[in-house]
Protein backbone atom coordinates (compact mmCIF):
# COMPACT_ATOMS: atom_id res chain seq x y z
CA UNK A 1 0.00 0.00 0.00
CA UNK A 2 1.34 3.10 -0.78
CA UNK A 3 0.77 6.32 1.04
CA UNK A 4 -1.84 8.80 -1.06
CA UNK A 5 0.32 11.68 0.10
CA UNK A 6 3.60 10.76 -1.29
CA UNK A 7 2.89 9.65 -4.16
CA UNK A 8 5.10 10.09 -7.62
CA UNK A 9 1.86 11.24 -10.25
CA UNK A 10 2.54 11.66 -13.90
CA UNK A 11 -0.42 14.07 -15.13
CA UNK A 12 -1.07 13.98 -19.01
CA UNK A 13 -2.49 16.85 -20.51
CA UNK A 14 -1.88 18.90 -16.86
CA UNK A 15 -1.38 22.12 -18.90
CA UNK A 16 -5.27 21.99 -19.49
CA UNK A 17 -8.07 22.79 -18.02
CA UNK A 18 -8.98 20.63 -15.95
CA UNK A 19 -5.55 19.27 -15.49
CA UNK A 20 -3.61 22.13 -14.64
CA UNK A 21 -6.74 22.12 -11.23
CA UNK A 22 -5.73 18.64 -10.87
CA UNK A 23 -2.31 20.18 -10.55
CA UNK A 24 -3.15 22.04 -7.83
CA UNK A 25 -5.17 19.27 -5.74
CA UNK A 26 -2.36 16.90 -6.12
CA UNK A 27 0.29 19.43 -5.44
CA UNK A 28 -1.80 20.69 -2.00
CA UNK A 29 -1.82 17.12 -1.05
CA UNK A 30 2.10 16.90 -1.12
CA UNK A 31 2.47 14.96 -4.25
CA UNK A 32 5.13 14.67 -6.46
CA UNK A 33 4.14 15.69 -10.12
CA UNK A 34 5.15 15.75 -13.60
CA UNK A 35 3.29 16.86 -16.66
CA UNK A 36 3.50 15.57 -20.24
CA UNK A 37 1.71 17.70 -22.60
CA UNK A 38 2.18 18.52 -26.21
CA UNK A 39 0.57 22.46 -25.45
CA UNK A 40 -2.04 21.97 -28.76
CA UNK A 41 -4.92 22.60 -26.11
CA UNK A 42 -3.13 23.33 -22.65
CA UNK A 43 -1.13 26.56 -21.42
CA UNK A 44 2.97 26.16 -20.06
CA UNK A 45 1.94 29.04 -17.92
CA UNK A 46 -1.00 26.88 -15.99
CA UNK A 47 1.77 24.17 -14.85
CA UNK A 48 2.34 25.99 -11.67
CA UNK A 49 3.39 22.84 -10.06
CA UNK A 50 5.85 19.76 -10.93
CA UNK A 51 7.83 19.62 -13.74
CA UNK A 52 6.60 19.83 -17.07
CA UNK A 53 7.75 17.45 -20.43
CA UNK A 54 6.75 19.09 -23.68
CA UNK A 55 6.05 15.98 -26.00
CA UNK A 56 2.98 13.79 -27.01
CA UNK A 57 1.33 10.48 -25.87
CA UNK A 58 2.16 9.18 -29.65
CA UNK A 59 6.26 9.74 -28.97
CA UNK A 60 6.67 6.20 -27.57
CA UNK A 61 10.19 7.03 -26.80
CA UNK A 62 9.49 9.89 -25.09
CA UNK A 63 7.28 8.31 -23.14
CA UNK A 64 9.19 4.93 -21.80
CA UNK A 65 11.88 6.95 -21.35
CA UNK A 66 9.72 9.57 -19.38
CA UNK A 67 8.06 6.53 -17.33
CA UNK A 68 11.34 4.66 -16.60
CA UNK A 69 12.63 7.58 -14.75
CA UNK A 70 9.91 8.96 -13.45
CA UNK A 71 9.14 5.21 -11.33
CA UNK A 72 6.00 6.80 -11.07
CA UNK A 73 2.88 5.50 -8.32
CA UNK A 74 0.23 6.52 -10.50
CA UNK A 75 -0.99 8.26 -13.90
CA UNK A 76 -3.79 10.50 -14.39
CA UNK A 77 -4.98 10.47 -18.20
CA UNK A 78 -6.97 14.27 -19.43
CA UNK A 79 -5.24 14.57 -22.80
CA UNK A 80 -8.47 13.72 -25.12
CA UNK A 81 -9.93 15.63 -27.88
CA UNK A 82 -13.22 16.25 -26.68
CA UNK A 83 -15.15 18.62 -29.35
CA UNK A 84 -18.32 16.09 -30.13
CA UNK A 85 -18.91 17.88 -33.59
CA UNK A 86 -15.58 17.92 -34.67
CA UNK A 87 -15.09 13.78 -34.49
CA UNK A 88 -18.04 13.53 -36.60
CA UNK A 89 -15.89 15.02 -39.25
CA UNK A 90 -12.57 13.76 -38.06
CA UNK A 91 -13.61 10.68 -36.69
CA UNK A 92 -9.74 9.14 -37.41
CA UNK A 93 -8.32 12.04 -35.28
CA UNK A 94 -10.50 11.33 -32.51
CA UNK A 95 -9.48 7.46 -32.31
CA UNK A 96 -5.94 7.91 -32.63
CA UNK A 97 -5.48 10.02 -30.31
CA UNK A 98 -7.89 9.02 -27.65
CA UNK A 99 -7.81 5.51 -28.08
CA UNK A 100 -4.81 4.57 -30.14
CA UNK A 101 -1.81 6.51 -28.26
CA UNK A 102 -4.18 5.86 -24.53
CA UNK A 103 -3.56 2.47 -25.31
CA UNK A 104 0.33 3.23 -25.92
CA UNK A 105 0.36 4.87 -22.72
CA UNK A 106 -1.20 2.14 -20.74
CA UNK A 107 1.53 -0.61 -22.56
CA UNK A 108 4.20 1.80 -21.37
CA UNK A 109 2.75 1.66 -17.81
CA UNK A 110 2.62 -2.43 -18.14
CA UNK A 111 6.28 -2.40 -19.10
CA UNK A 112 6.94 -0.35 -16.17
CA UNK A 113 5.32 -1.54 -12.96
CA UNK A 114 2.74 1.21 -13.44
CA UNK A 115 -0.46 -0.20 -11.85
CA UNK A 116 -2.86 2.85 -11.23
CA UNK A 117 -4.45 4.96 -13.63
CA UNK A 118 -7.29 7.50 -13.22
CA UNK A 119 -9.03 8.18 -16.94
CA UNK A 120 -10.62 11.58 -17.86
CA UNK A 121 -14.10 9.52 -19.25
CA UNK A 122 -17.50 11.18 -19.99
CA UNK A 123 -21.26 11.29 -19.82
CA UNK A 124 -20.94 11.31 -23.73
CA UNK A 125 -20.58 7.15 -23.38
CA UNK A 126 -24.29 7.16 -22.55
CA UNK A 127 -25.84 8.82 -26.11
CA UNK A 128 -29.12 9.56 -25.85
CA UNK A 129 -30.78 9.36 -22.19
CA UNK A 130 -33.29 6.51 -21.99
CA UNK A 131 -33.84 8.30 -17.98
CA UNK A 132 -32.95 10.71 -15.76
CA UNK A 133 -31.01 11.44 -13.75
CA UNK A 134 -28.17 9.04 -15.51
CA UNK A 135 -26.69 6.22 -12.88
CA UNK A 136 -23.80 4.12 -13.78
CA UNK A 137 -26.42 1.36 -14.94
CA UNK A 138 -27.49 3.18 -17.68
CA UNK A 139 -26.85 1.63 -20.98
CA UNK A 140 -23.97 3.11 -22.93
CA UNK A 141 -24.96 3.93 -26.09
CA UNK A 142 -22.67 6.63 -27.81
CA UNK A 143 -23.54 8.31 -30.55
CA UNK A 144 -20.25 10.12 -31.52
CA UNK A 145 -16.93 9.41 -32.71
CA UNK A 146 -15.75 11.12 -29.60
CA UNK A 147 -18.07 9.25 -26.82
CA UNK A 148 -17.37 5.89 -29.14
CA UNK A 149 -13.51 6.55 -28.13
CA UNK A 150 -14.20 6.82 -24.72
CA UNK A 151 -16.08 3.91 -24.12
CA UNK A 152 -13.94 1.72 -25.53
CA UNK A 153 -10.96 3.04 -23.48
CA UNK A 154 -13.10 2.01 -20.81
CA UNK A 155 -13.90 -1.60 -21.96
CA UNK A 156 -10.24 -1.81 -22.59
CA UNK A 157 -9.11 -0.64 -18.98
CA UNK A 158 -12.01 -3.24 -17.87
CA UNK A 159 -9.64 -6.03 -20.24
CA UNK A 160 -6.17 -4.60 -18.84
CA UNK A 161 -7.93 -5.07 -14.95
CA UNK A 162 -8.94 -8.81 -15.75
CA UNK A 163 -5.91 -9.90 -17.52
CA UNK A 164 -2.90 -7.50 -15.97
CA UNK A 165 -3.62 -6.21 -12.75
CA UNK A 166 -3.95 -2.73 -14.13
CA UNK A 167 -6.72 -0.97 -11.53
CA UNK A 168 -8.17 2.11 -12.83
CA UNK A 169 -10.73 4.49 -12.06
CA UNK A 170 -12.58 5.92 -14.85
CA UNK A 171 -14.95 9.50 -14.26
CA UNK A 172 -17.44 10.13 -16.61
CA UNK A 173 -17.87 13.93 -16.31
CA UNK A 174 -20.96 15.89 -17.28
CA UNK A 175 -20.41 19.76 -17.70
CA UNK A 176 -17.18 20.54 -16.08
CA UNK A 177 -17.58 24.21 -15.14
CA UNK A 178 -16.25 27.53 -12.77
CA UNK A 179 -12.96 28.28 -12.23
CA UNK A 180 -10.30 27.76 -9.56
CA UNK A 181 -11.84 29.75 -6.21
CA UNK A 182 -8.67 31.57 -5.52
CA UNK A 183 -8.74 33.12 -8.81
CA UNK A 184 -5.19 30.76 -10.18
CA UNK A 185 -6.67 29.05 -13.27
CA UNK A 186 -9.34 29.10 -15.36
CA UNK A 187 -11.15 27.84 -18.27
CA UNK A 188 -9.26 28.69 -21.60
CA UNK A 189 -10.31 26.64 -24.66
CA UNK A 190 -9.68 28.26 -28.56
CA UNK A 191 -12.09 27.85 -29.57
CA UNK A 192 -14.41 28.09 -26.99
CA UNK A 193 -17.58 25.75 -26.54
CA UNK A 194 -18.80 25.66 -22.87
CA UNK A 195 -21.42 27.89 -22.25
CA UNK A 196 -20.85 29.77 -18.89
CA UNK A 197 -17.17 30.76 -20.17
CA UNK A 198 -19.16 31.96 -23.90
CA UNK A 199 -21.97 33.64 -21.68
CA UNK A 200 -19.92 35.52 -19.31
CA UNK A 201 -17.66 36.46 -22.51
CA UNK A 202 -20.54 38.10 -23.87
CA UNK A 203 -21.04 39.81 -20.22
CA UNK A 204 -17.58 41.17 -20.59
CA UNK A 205 -17.73 42.33 -23.91
CA UNK A 206 -15.38 40.17 -25.68
CA UNK A 207 -17.83 38.38 -27.44
CA UNK A 208 -21.42 40.37 -28.89
CA UNK A 209 -23.78 37.81 -28.21
CA UNK A 210 -24.55 34.38 -26.59
CA UNK A 211 -26.43 31.80 -29.33
CA UNK A 212 -29.12 30.08 -27.52
CA UNK A 213 -30.10 27.16 -29.88
CA UNK A 214 -33.57 26.27 -29.57
CA UNK A 215 -36.28 27.05 -26.95
CA UNK A 216 -38.61 24.59 -27.74
CA UNK A 217 -37.40 21.62 -25.76
CA UNK A 218 -39.69 19.32 -23.17
CA UNK A 219 -38.42 21.40 -20.13
CA UNK A 220 -39.84 24.43 -18.18
CA UNK A 221 -38.13 27.08 -20.11
CA UNK A 222 -38.35 25.11 -23.31
CA UNK A 223 -33.87 25.34 -23.29
CA UNK A 224 -31.61 22.38 -22.53
CA UNK A 225 -30.95 21.58 -19.31
CA UNK A 226 -27.35 20.16 -18.56
CA UNK A 227 -25.38 19.38 -15.33
CA UNK A 228 -22.82 21.51 -14.30
CA UNK A 229 -19.74 20.54 -11.61
CA UNK A 230 -17.24 22.76 -10.56
CA UNK A 231 -13.70 22.13 -11.79
CA UNK A 232 -12.52 21.62 -8.03
CA UNK A 233 -15.02 19.55 -7.16
CA UNK A 234 -14.37 17.36 -9.91
CA UNK A 235 -10.42 16.98 -9.03
CA UNK A 236 -11.61 16.39 -5.81
CA UNK A 237 -13.11 13.15 -6.65
CA UNK A 238 -9.77 12.35 -9.04
CA UNK A 239 -8.39 12.78 -5.86
CA UNK A 240 -10.18 10.44 -3.91
CA UNK A 241 -10.33 7.44 -6.68
CA UNK A 242 -6.28 8.27 -6.50
CA UNK A 243 -6.53 7.32 -2.93
CA UNK A 244 -9.58 4.70 -3.21
CA UNK A 245 -6.64 2.82 -5.93
CA UNK A 246 -3.70 3.43 -3.27
CA UNK A 247 -5.28 1.55 -0.65
CA UNK A 248 -6.72 -1.52 -2.66
CA UNK A 249 -9.56 -0.28 -3.59
CA UNK A 250 -11.54 -2.09 -7.26
CA UNK A 251 -11.12 -0.60 -10.44
CA UNK A 252 -14.98 1.27 -10.82
CA UNK A 253 -16.90 3.81 -13.23
CA UNK A 254 -17.95 6.25 -11.57
CA UNK A 255 -20.61 9.74 -12.76
CA UNK A 256 -19.59 12.74 -11.54
CA UNK A 257 -22.30 15.57 -11.29
CA UNK A 258 -24.21 17.55 -8.74
CA UNK A 259 -27.65 15.90 -9.62
CA UNK A 260 -29.21 19.12 -10.47
CA UNK A 261 -29.92 20.17 -13.89
CA UNK A 262 -29.70 23.90 -14.81
CA UNK A 263 -31.41 25.50 -17.89
CA UNK A 264 -29.31 27.42 -20.54
CA UNK A 265 -31.69 30.23 -19.72
CA UNK A 266 -30.82 29.88 -15.97
CA UNK A 267 -27.78 30.08 -16.60
CA UNK A 268 -27.87 33.49 -18.68
CA UNK A 269 -30.31 34.61 -16.04
CA UNK A 270 -27.53 33.57 -13.13
CA UNK A 271 -24.69 35.26 -15.08
CA UNK A 272 -26.74 38.31 -15.35
CA UNK A 273 -27.58 38.31 -11.58
CA UNK A 274 -23.48 37.92 -11.15
CA UNK A 275 -22.26 40.17 -13.01
CA UNK A 276 -24.80 43.00 -13.13
CA UNK A 277 -24.41 42.96 -16.76
CA UNK A 278 -26.63 42.60 -19.70
CA UNK A 279 -25.80 39.78 -21.78
CA UNK A 280 -26.99 39.97 -25.16
CA UNK A 281 -28.88 36.61 -26.66
CA UNK A 282 -29.33 35.48 -30.34
CA UNK A 283 -32.02 32.64 -30.92
CA UNK A 284 -31.05 29.67 -33.11
CA UNK A 285 -32.04 26.79 -33.91
CA UNK A 286 -31.70 23.40 -32.05
CA UNK A 287 -28.54 21.54 -32.98
CA UNK A 288 -28.29 18.06 -33.88
CA UNK A 289 -27.74 15.75 -31.60
CA UNK A 290 -28.90 18.06 -28.30
CA UNK A 291 -30.68 15.65 -26.00
CA UNK A 292 -33.37 17.73 -23.89
CA UNK A 293 -31.99 17.12 -20.23
CA UNK A 294 -28.61 15.39 -18.94
CA UNK A 295 -28.34 15.33 -15.35
CA UNK A 296 -25.98 12.99 -13.68
CA UNK A 297 -27.02 10.11 -10.52
CA UNK A 298 -23.45 10.33 -8.74
CA UNK A 299 -24.94 8.78 -5.73
CA UNK A 300 -22.19 5.76 -6.18
CA UNK A 301 -19.39 8.24 -6.06
CA UNK A 302 -20.80 9.84 -2.93
CA UNK A 303 -21.23 6.04 -1.35
CA UNK A 304 -17.82 4.53 -2.25
CA UNK A 305 -15.13 7.42 -2.59
CA UNK A 306 -16.99 9.85 0.21
CA UNK A 307 -16.96 12.75 -2.26
CA UNK A 308 -18.98 15.55 -1.78
CA UNK A 309 -19.61 18.50 -4.06
CA UNK A 310 -18.37 21.78 -2.39
CA UNK A 311 -19.42 24.81 -5.17
CA UNK A 312 -23.15 23.02 -6.16
CA UNK A 313 -24.52 26.22 -6.06
CA UNK A 314 -24.88 27.51 -9.77
CA UNK A 315 -24.05 31.47 -8.59
CA UNK A 316 -20.77 30.60 -6.92
CA UNK A 317 -20.03 28.55 -10.30
CA UNK A 318 -20.58 31.24 -12.23
CA UNK A 319 -19.15 33.53 -9.56
CA UNK A 320 -15.87 31.80 -10.07
CA UNK A 321 -15.83 31.41 -13.82
CA UNK A 322 -16.74 35.63 -13.64
CA UNK A 323 -13.71 35.83 -11.42
CA UNK A 324 -11.33 34.34 -13.95
CA UNK A 325 -13.40 35.73 -16.92
CA UNK A 326 -12.55 39.21 -15.39
CA UNK A 327 -8.88 38.50 -15.30
CA UNK A 328 -8.73 37.52 -19.15
CA UNK A 329 -10.31 40.22 -20.59
CA UNK A 330 -8.29 42.70 -18.57
CA UNK A 331 -4.99 40.71 -19.95
CA UNK A 332 -6.61 41.23 -23.46
CA UNK A 333 -7.60 45.11 -23.44
CA UNK A 334 -3.69 45.40 -22.17
CA UNK A 335 -2.17 43.64 -25.17
CA UNK A 336 -5.22 45.02 -27.59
Amino acid sequence: MVQASSLRVLVVGGAGYIGSHMLKCLHQAGCELTTLDNLSGGYADAVRWGELVEGDLADRGLLEALVQRGRFDAVMHFASFIQVGESMVEPARYYQNNLLNTLQLLDVMRAHGVQRFVFSSTAATFGEPQYSPIDEAHPQQPINPYGRSKLMVEQVLADYDRAYGLQSVSLRYFNAAGADPEGELGERHLPETHLIPLVLQAASGRRPHIAVYGRDYDTPDGTCIRDYIHVSDLCEAHWLALQSLCSGGPSQAYNLGNGLGFSVQEVIETAQRVTGRPIPVVEGPRRPGDPARLVADATLARQRLGWQPRYASLDTIVAHAWGWEQKMAALQSQTA
